[in-house]
């Protein structure tokens, strides 16, 4: 007989703070980033894991994601039995909502999971046997079609979705971190370090990349002020190309115009 202890959801409770259209940025770059590995699965499943006290960021997730794979389908988890019983209303074709934490209670391997302010309220020493744990259970890579498998998108963002930075990870493990932002709010790209991810959050200190990064960021913010008089978007676009003289950028105009960035993982991850 299974004990009660083996069944038990893997994490802890969190706050479950939700806002409809928090998520907004995240939900765009996956779909713009990882459309087209959705569209091309038999049976493109997503997960939204910790959706909150309500279950408005995973209504949105899958509306956001049939706009580029219409197959695809959400599962919302969640670790407290009250917030799954609260979202069954809101069931319907390709939306489901099951109780469960980071062992992801489907039968499928998912091709996303997104984790949005999950980790927050964890230890960074915690973060990466979480990640490990939920890269495992991604669809894995197929090098014969050239699928690059699923994908974990982890982060953290304010309460209006105005300022937000994550990690995507995929089988292999983490691969890039994006910062996104809306223009307008920004004085200067620094003020997206309270936004950090557990993993990288604490290490916005000197002798750190991801503060070595943010220090260049603000250089360059201030040495693009001239085209502050075309808008803050230009501003933020001269200072991203800038950037690239030293910085690996992954992505390029048409994502620097919506207000990111991304670089690749190993330029800033921790050291030691």
């Amino acid at each position: 007989m299974t004990s009660r202890a083996a069944t038990r959801p893997l994490g802890t409770v969190t706050r479950g703070t939700t806002n409809p259209n928090r998520l907004r940025r995240m939900d765009r770059w996956i779909a713009a980033t990882h459309g087209a590995e959705l569209r091309r699965a038999a049976d493109p499943v997503a997960v939204d894991l910790g959706y909150g006290a309500a279950p408005w960021t995973a209504v949105e997730l899958l509306h956001r994601l049939r706009t580029v794979a219409p197959r695809a389908r959400v599962v919302g988890v969640e670790i407290e039995p009250a917030r799954v019983a609260a979202a069954l209303p809101y069931e319907r074709a390709g939306l489901v909502f099951r109780h469960g934490g980071f062992e992801i209670p489907i039968p499928q391997r998912p091709l996303l999971v997104r984790a949005a302010n999950v980790l927050r309220q964890y230890d960074e020493g915690e973060v990466a046997a979480v990640w490990h744990r939920l890269c495992g259970r991604l669809a894995p890579a197929d090098p014969a079609t050239g699928a690059r498998g699923g994908l974990l998108v982890e982060g953290t963002c304010d309460e209006i979705g105005r300022r937000h930075v994550w990690v995507a990870l995929g089988p292999e493990g983490p691969r890039t971190v994006t910062f996104a932002t809306r223009l307008g709010s920004l004085e200067r790209p620094s003020d997206l370090a309270e936004r950090l991810p557990k993993a990288l959050i604490h290490r916005n200190v000197p002798g750190e990349p991801v503060h070595a990064f943010l220090r260049d960021f603000d250089r360059a913010w201030a040495a693009a002020a001239p085209y502050a008089s075309y808008g803050a978007r230009q501003r933020w676009m001269r200072a991203v190309r800038d950037l690239t003289a030293d910085w690996p950028v992954a992505d390029g105009p048409v994502r620097w115009r919506q207000g990111e960035v991304t670089v690749r993982w190993e330029a800033l991850a921790p050291r030691g």
